[in-house]
C-alpha cells in the first residue's frame, strides 16, 4: 500500500522500470525462441508485479483525488487490514498525520510510527481514538465465531504475524462461506 507522496513517486518509477524490462524481454526474440517456457515465466512474473504496482498507484490516486465532502466506503475483509483502512481514511480526508494526531489526541510521532508499522504496536485505545477522529462508522459488520472448531491452544504474537495466520484467515473465510450457503 502506498502511504504518501514519496512512496507514490518511488512506485511510479518502479512501475516504469518493470515496463521497460517487459519491453526489453519482448524484443529478445532469441531468448523467446530458445527458452519459450522460461521466457513466458519471466514475462508473467514481471507482468504480475507490474499489475500490482499499477493497482497500488491507482488506489493512491483515487484516495488522493477523492472529494472529501463525499463519504468513502472502504471494505474490510480481514481484521489484519484494519490499519490500511485507517491510513486510507486519513488520506481520503486529506488530513496530514499531524492533523489526525491533533484530532485523536495523540502526537504526530505516534501517528507516524503507527502508520509506518501498520498500527502493529498501537494501543487499542489509540486505534479507537483514530477511528473516532476520522468518524469511521461500521456498516453491516459481521463476525463469525466458529465455536465448534475453536482452537483451545494459545496464540503467540509471532503466530499472528506469520503466514500461518493467513492460513487461519483462509480457513475462516471458507467457514463463513459454508455458514452462508447453509442459511
Amino acid at each position: 500500500m502506498i502511504k504518501d507522496e514519496k512512496q507514490y513517486k518511488f512506485t511510479q518509477e518502479l512501475a516504469k522500470e518493470f515496463e521497460e524490462s517487459i519491453a526489453a524481454l519482448e524484443r529478445d526474440e532469441v531468448r523467446k525462441k530458445n527458452d519459450c517456457e522460461g521466457w513466458e515465466l519471466i514475462r508473467g512474473s514481471l507482468k504480475c508485479h507490474l499489475d500490482k504496482l499499477k493497482s497500488e498507484i491507482a488506489e493512491y490516486e483515487m484516495l488522493a483525488s477523492h472529494d472529501c465532502s463525499t463519504p468513502i466506503i472502504l471494505k474490510l475483509d480481514d481484521i489484519d487490514y484494519l490499519a490500511q483502512i485507517l491510513i486510507k481514511a486519513r488520506m481520503a480526508a486529506k488530513l496530514s498525520q499531524k492533523e489526525l494526531a491533533d484530532l485523536a489526541g495523540l502526537t504526530e510521532e505516534q501517528i507516524k510510527r503507527y502508520e509506518d508499522n501498520d498500527y502493529e504496536d498501537a494501543r487499542f485505545l489509540d486505534v479507537k481514538s483514530v477511528i473516532y477522529a476520522l468518524e469511521i462508522k461500521i456498516h453491516l459488520g459481521e463476525f463469525l465465531v466458529p465455536l465448534d472448531t475453536l482452537s483451545r491452544t494459545p496464540v503467540t504474537k509471532e503466530e499472528l504475524l506469520s503466514s500461518t495466520h493467513s492460513l487461519h484467515s483462509q480457513q475462516n473465510r471458507k467457514t463463513i462461506e459454508q455458514v452462508r450457503s447453509t442459511n
